[in-house]
Formats: structure tokens, sequence, C-alpha cells
């Protein structure tokens, strides 16, 4: 359990909050079954879930994919340096720098609204090695060091959709740039039927990191419902047997493709140029019923 200012956010009888920022309108919802568990909403739209008093847990499904790679990414406990592009609740810094005392991380997010009102609600513990800084990813990202991250998480979302120049094959280029040699690259991919947006992202990445996968839903695997998928990569072999058993016994259970399979379903893809890129898919409005 974290000490020091993680004790000072919001309490036992917490009231919904919101709050307009430059996304829509944020509200933090309670968690009816965890005491200081909160979920950010942006727009209706569930982004990410906090507890403060135990920010190892992750509720979402797609945040629990992110977090077997950041498990698996080095040895146990062993510090990362990390760069989250796109903020959210900074579930994933907490749950870093929970598991692994003393890692670096450094977020980017573009909406400094949200920031602040994340930052008074659901403050981070005084003692985490997070800094936040504002403005867009990909330039960001251009101003990090080469080779400095072990990890880098891509959970981009502007209106529920992933923007256009965070999608292409230059921008990935970049994002391993900023890698060290055998850091993981994890981007949270949105999409449904028939999941072009997804395989066109696999077909992207492939362009620039020789080893990849892909973890999500087998419904969603299966065309059958708009969901998350976690894309993987990385220039060294991946911790497939692992990542496989976790995501099979995930209370959400997920499944790993990659290899051959991966190939067969991203089947005849293009991958994505500055050029040609659009924004990842609307969701449709039943996702949030």
């Amino acid at each position: 359990m974290a000490k020091g200012k993680q004790k000072q956010g919001r309490g036992r009888a917490a009231e919904p909050v919101s709050e307009r920022v430059d996304g829509g309108t944020a509200e933090l919802v309670p968690d009816r079954d965890r005491p200081r568990g909160f979920t950010l909403l942006i727009d209706g739209a569930p982004q990410s879930h906090v507890d403060l008093d135990d920010p190892s847990y992750l509720d979402f499904a797609y945040q629990r994919r992110l977090g077997h790679v950041a498990d698996l990414v080095a040895p146990p406990g062993k510090p990362l340096q990390v760069l989250h592009l796109g903020g959210g609740a900074f579930t994933l810094a907490r749950y870093v720098a929970a598991t692994r005392p003393r890692s670096t991380q450094q977020i980017i997010e573009i909406d400094a609204p949200l920031v602040h009102f994340v930052r008074r609600e659901l403050p981070l513990d005084s003692g985490w090695r997070v800094r936040v800084r504002g403005g867009d990813a990909r330039e960001g990202l251009a101003r990090i060091p080469d080779g400095w991250a072990d990890l880098i998480i891509a959970d981009v979302f502007s209106g529920a959709r992933t923007p256009a120049h965070l999608t292409s094959t230059e921008f990935v280029g970049e994002v391993r740039r900023a890698l060290r040699p055998g850091g993981f690259y994890a981007a949270n991919l949105a999409d449904g039927p028939p999941l072009a947006y997804v395989k066109a992202q696999i077909a992207t990445v492939r362009t620039v990191f020789p080893e990849l996968c892909l973890t999500a839903d087998p419904a969603v695997l299966r065309g059958r419902r708009f969901g998350n998928a976690v894309l993987l990569a990385s220039d060294r072999e991946l911790p497939l047997a692992e990542l496989t058993r976790r995501a099979a016994t995930d209370p959400h259970q997920g499944r790993v493709e990659h290899g051959r399979a991966l190939a067969d379903f991203t089947g005849g893809a293009a991958p994505v140029t500055d050029a040609s890129a659009r924004p990842s898919p609307a969701p449709p409005p039943s996702v949030f019923e």
C-alpha cells in the first residue's frame, strides 16, 4: 500500500465530481466496491480506473494487459524508465511506481485542465519519480533522448479516437529511437469489425519492430464487437508463454496472437504513413451504454 500524499486523496464518502477539460467533461465516479477507487470518464466514456489505496490494482482489462507488459519488460522489482504517451488518470504510472520502486517515469498529456483535475482529486505520491509534461504526444516523444526508455506505452485518445499522427510508420520510428535495445513498445488500440485499423497498425509497427504480438478479448479478435487490443513490439524475443498464461487467467480472459497466426490475422493490410494516416475509428454509442 502506498504512503505519503497518496493518503490525502478523496475519501470513503466521496461523491462524483466533474469538471470541464479540453477533451470534454471529465468525471470521477466512486467505485462502490473499493472505498478509494474511482473511474475517470470523459464525456461519459470510461478512460481509467484508480484505487488510491492500492495503485497496483488494475480494473480495466486493457490496463491489466499493459500491466503484464510492465511486469515482463525486466526482472521483478527492477526500476524502469517509462514514457507514457497519454495521461488519463495516470493509472499505469501509479502501477509501475508501486510495483517497481525508484522507477523514473514521464507522462506526456496534451490536456492541461485534465492533468490539473486528476492531480487535485487523485494526487500522486510525493515520493514517486513521475514527471508530467504538457503537450502533444509526438512532439514530446521527439524530445526524449535516444535509447532513454525501457518501456513506452501509447494510450492516446482525443474524443475516443487516437489522433492520426500517432498511427504512422514515422511515429513508430520515433518510438524505436527513444527505446533502449530490448525495450518494449505497447499500444492500446480500439477498433471494431472488420478490424481494419488494428490490422493496419500491426502492419505499420512490423515495418519498424521485428517482434510483435497482439492481446485482446477473443470476441474482439473475431470481429464480433468493438473493443481494445494491446499491441506489443520489441527488437528482442517477447515473453509469449507468460503473456499467454496471464491473458488466459485474467478476470476478462484474453488471447495472444503472434507469429504466423498474427500474420494471417493481418492479411494484406498496408502500413500507414504520415501521408495516409487517419484517426482510429469512433466507437459506436452502444459501447458505453
